[in-house]
């Protein structure tokens, strides 16, 4: 009987904590304003991209060679990115090496790589693809909103993975 009066009351103070933390604080005129209220509100964004979808995103060389992939984006003080955190060779992570390069070397493509060899099954057909790694930016057909994805297609930079192998080795200081 104990035991119930316990988790009774428990749940109790549970819920009553609850409903203290959903009540809004009260207004002061003492504080300074908010970042929501002291500078314009955006609540649209067109053609910008969401940084959380620019890490894995593929990286291929000028041949359409996949050499790698973004493990992270670091960025300056201002909020600039400044550079592109290159995860190369590895299997789940594991044996991965990373390497740092200058973000503006990156090329970004909104159109999927071309497909250039030949289907492994003769009756197979390729894979459907628009467009090339060519390192220009390009608008897709208007039939696809690149847009409405909020991240590019792949990224584009003149590099093979022997030649990123053999980079320096890119480590977070501590």
């Amino acid at each position: 009987m104990l035991m119930k009066s316990i988790a009774a009351g428990l749940a109790g103070t549970a819920l009553l904590a609850t409903v203290a933390f959903a009540q809004s604080p009260t207004a002061t005129t003492d504080k300074a304003p908010t970042a929501a209220t002291a500078t314009t509100t955006i609540t649209t964004a067109s053609g910008e991209w969401r940084v959380s979808k620019m890490s894995g995103l593929k990286i291929y060389n000028d041949a359409n060679e996949s050499i790698g992939s973004i493990n992270d984006l670091l960025m300056d003080k201002s909020g600039n990115v400044k550079i592109a955190v290159i995860g190369v060779g590895g299997f789940l992570g594991m044996g991965e090496h990373l390497v740092a390069v200058p973000y503006e070397k990156l090329k970004f493509v909104n159109e999927a790589v071309a497909y250039t060899g030949a289907a492994t099954n003769p009756g197979a057909k390729p894979p459907t693809t628009t467009g090339a790694a060519t390192g220009t930016e390009k608008t897709a057909p208007a039939t696809v909103t690149p847009l409405s994805k909020w991240y590019p297609d792949h990224v584009v930079f003149n590099a093979t993975k022997d030649e990123l192998k053999n980079m320096p080795e890119f480590k977070y200081s501590e």
